[in-house]
């Protein structure tokens, strides 16, 4: 086994950690490719995680401005943007993962989202119609959700993966003297 692609699936990271046989022979797997898979799974789930975050903000941005519209408060959302994007972001609500990567892509994954609603300017809230930001907020409220359930998968993925390190250990198919730096 290696972290090379499965047969017959693509080329992109998401399709391997979620293709079916990513965690096919995995009991029989030299421990580096487990850890290596358990890699790729993790930097799956970081670059999830980040999209998401992006994705949130914009949802966040145009729900406070349909908020502000029919509250009749002045001024404009960008006006209290470091407010809108902290409301909702009290502690973190994770499932209770030390996070070792940080997103690879950022660049692209910033394109993508901006993408998603490429034809509605949110730098200028105000300038949009009701129908418009609502239409946006269902495209971001569905990608969302899709990037969620993803995440999910690849989480499923990254307990398997742990589980059976965690297994070698306590069953003495692994040592952990070999984790320890040589003296």
């Amino acid at each position: 086994m290696s972290a090379e692609a499965p047969s017959g699936q693509g080329t992109r990271r998401i399709d391997r950690v979620l293709a079916e046989d990513f965690l096919s022979g995995l009991q029989e797997a030299p421990l580096a490719d487990v850890r290596a898979l358990r890699a790729d799974a993790e930097q799956e789930e970081a670059d999830l995680s980040y999209v998401r975050r992006l994705v949130q903000g914009r949802i966040d941005i145009v729900k406070a401005e349909l908020a502000r519209r029919t509250g009749g408060e002045g001024g404009s959302v960008m006006d209290h943007l470091a407010d809108v994007l902290a409301e909702h972001r009290g502690s973190a609500h994770g499932m209770g993962r030390h996070v070792t990567v940080e997103p690879s892509r950022v660049d692209a994954h910033q394109r993508y989202v901006e993408s998603l609603v490429a034809d509605v300017d949110l730098t200028d809230t105000t300038a949009r119609t009701d129908a418009e930001l609502n239409e946006v907020l269902e495209i971001l409220s569905a990608e969302e959700r899709t990037v969620s359930d993803k995440r999910r998968k690849v989480q499923e993925v990254m307990d398997a993966l742990s589980a059976e390190v965690t297994r070698r250990y306590r069953d003495g198919e692994a040592d952990v003297a070999a984790l320890l730096p040589e003296e």
